[in-house]
């Protein structure tokens, strides 16, 4: 007898407030410096594109994104510990871009810690190029650490 494996699929859908007590739930277990509800909350109540993936209706992953001017930055992007190195990730940046590009956005910018080489890699395979850094950029166990700042051309 052989087992019939389902394929699992990623639905995105607008962050609703209802997610937000998930989204904390998820970013204290994927970061060691996690935003907090209330930096949810404002992303949410701010206009910002802000959505939220889903496998078989359980909360996967999330982004959130500035967009301003033909201009996007994104401000976070996350998928749940549970659900990381499935490809998930990648999924969730290319729905991204192209909400983005639906926006007539013609340049997106990011940061990301130089010790996440998972997602410096997955940025660098998604056409993101350096372009600077922000000195002490964030939090760290020992002071601050850099942020590398990113951006892709759309």
């Amino acid at each position: 007898m052989s087992a019939v494996l389902k394929p699992l699929y990623l639905d995105f859908r607008p962050m609703a407030a209802t997610d937000l007590d998930d989204l904390v739930r998820i970013e204290r277990a994927a970061y060691p410096y996690p935003w907090t509800l209330g930096n949810f909350h404002d992303c949410l109540h701010s206009g910002y594109s802000c959505w939220v993936g889903e496998i078989d209706g359980q909360l996967a992953g999330y982004w959130i994104m500035m967009m301003a001017v033909g201009e996007g930055h994104i401000l976070n992007c996350c998928v749940a510990p549970a659900w990381q190195r499935r490809g998930f990730g990648r999924l969730m940046m290319e729905h991204l871009i192209q909400v983005a590009r639906d926006h007539r956005t013609e340049f997106l910018f990011l940061e990301v810690r130089p010790s996440n080489a998972a997602a410096l890699g997955l940025y660098k395979r998604l056409g993101f190029e350096v372009i600077g850094t922000r000195k002490g950029y964030y939090p760290a166990d020992q002071g601050q650490e850099d942020a590398i700042v990113m951006k892709r051309d759309l």
